[in-house]
């Protein structure tokens, strides 16, 4: 037991160092590249205008089903009249970033490290090396930045309908005055929470991109199985490996935040 803890700490610290050094790669390799705008407005479609649907729909049904949990809650306080303040917060803090954040990854995070994981299985990487093109720069670095970009932005629109999900709730369906409803929001949520939400959707963004490209570039080697049945396994991993680091930062940055 001792033995395999030594090996698998061994390989998760070896493995962190690849990630680390992979990421420093795709974020400096992006200027080198030619038609850069061209290659960064496919990205942001993939990542970005793509994940917008599935954005929308998961923001007001959890903006629904919140408002509905917190007004029962709330009802046993007499504080019906909070539920705007806790529905914003909630989501705009929490419930948002990280919501939009696993969905990106279940719908381009994965499309993203099976795509790599097959160029790679059909050594077009290979070939990019071949032509002298800097493979991290030419499939990598365009999505880490459309990633910088489009997180904040699909976390915004999930804050907005999830907010307004809350409102359908409460106000329409429940009762509540939709002036405390709207005027709770107004007072409590402040500037500083909109960006403390925005910091983790960016962060979240970075992480998860890295990690699913890591995967699909490396699945000659991360994988098992060669051929489909690998690039199917790194794909896996990818998605498992993100969700978890999503939460894991996401109380790191809570805590940092709590404590300024």
């Amino acid at each position: 037991m001792i033995s395999k803890l030594g090996r698998y700490s061994i390989r998760f610290v070896s493995e962190f160092g690849e990630l680390a050094g992979f990421s420093g790669r795709a974020a400096v390799s992006l200027p080198g590249q030619r038609h850069v705008f061209e290659k960064l407005t496919r990205a942001l479609f993939e990542i970005g205008v793509r994940c917008v649907p599935i954005t929308l729909i998961v923001g007001l049904f959890t903006g629904l089903v919140l408002g509905l949990q917190l007004y029962y809650v709330l009802t046993k306080f007499s504080s019906e009249s909070l539920l705007g303040q806790a529905v914003a917060l909630s989501i705009i803090l929490e419930i948002g970033p990280v919501f939009t954040a696993i969905m990106i990854v279940g719908q381009a995070g994965s499309a993203l490290s099976a795509e790599i994981g097959i160029q790679r299985n059909a050594e077009q990487i290979d070939a990019l090396h071949t032509m002298q093109i800097n493979p991290i720069g030419f499939l990598v670095s365009p999505r880490l930045w459309a990633a910088v970009i489009a997180f904040p932005i699909l976390t915004t629109f999930f804050d907005l309908i999830g907010i307004y999900g809350g409102y359908l709730t409460g106000v329409q369906l429940l009762g509540v005055d939709p002036g405390a409803y709207w005027n709770r929001i107004y007072d409590a949520v402040s500037l500083q929470n909109i960006f403390n939400g925005l910091v983790k959707a960016f962060v979240f963004g970075i992480v998860t991109t890295l990690i699913c490209s890591f995967q699909g570039y490396y699945t000659h080697i991360k994988a098992d199985i060669p051929g489909a049945r690998g690039v199917s396994q790194t794909t896996t991993r990818a998605v498992v490996y993100s969700s978890i680091a999503i939460l894991v930062f996401d109380y790191l940055i809570t805590s940092f935040q709590m404590g300024q």
